[in-house]
């Protein structure tokens, strides 16, 4: 019987947070192990993988993206802030924490603090949309859908000034995405 894991309430929603994930991992897994790369860092935007194993078996793999300064955590962790959500997000895709959704509870606030802070327009570089095509291409190769939709739903924000380009890309190679756009 698995035990119950703690939660906290957001908006009225019961969330794991990462390190009660974790801690579920190391109990149930003791052969199992979560590492994690940082796929990019540029112009303040990083973007982690973690993969999850379990006796040298890949069991999951999750992926975060969070842009410096973004959030009141992000203006000196957002490095720190990305590596955590890609865990927290495989260790939910592995099933550990998830009742209707993937999210920790850090994703949550960070998203609901992004919406708090307005409908200021974003203009993205040109090394960033260059970075996240490049990127989306990777995953669109690997088949790795859930990477690829982490970007795709980061670019798929009507304040996003020229966010067009990353969303014709994701679309090109999920077309199913293409209801989804706002």
């Amino acid at each position: 019987m698995s035990k119950k894991l703690k939660t906290v309430n957001i908006k009225g929603k019961e969330y794991v947070e990462v390190n009660e994930r974790i801690r579920h991992f190391r109990e149930n897994y003791p052969e199992g192990s979560i590492v994690t790369e940082l796929v990019s860092n540029n112009g303040g935007v990083c973007v982690f993988k973690a993969i999850i194993y379990n006796m040298d078996q890949i069991v999951a793999t999750g992926h975060a993206y969070e842009k410096e300064g973004s959030t009141f955590i992000n203006k000196t962790s957002y490095i720190e802030n990305c590596e955590t959500s890609a865990i927290g997000r495989a260790l939910g895709i592995l099933g550990i924490g998830i009742d209707g959704s993937v999210a920790s509870a850090e994703e949550v606030k960070n998203a609901i603090a992004n919406q708090d802070q307005g409908d200021d327009e974003i203009t993205l570089t040109p090394k960033q949309i260059n970075d996240s095509l490049d990127l989306l291409r990777q995953y669109a190769e690997m088949k790795n859908q859930t990477a690829a939709r982490a970007i795709f739903k980061k670019a798929n924000y009507k304040n996003i000034v020229n966010r067009h380009v990353i969303i014709n890309e994701a679309v090109k190679h999920f077309p199913k995405w293409e209801d989804e756009i706002v």
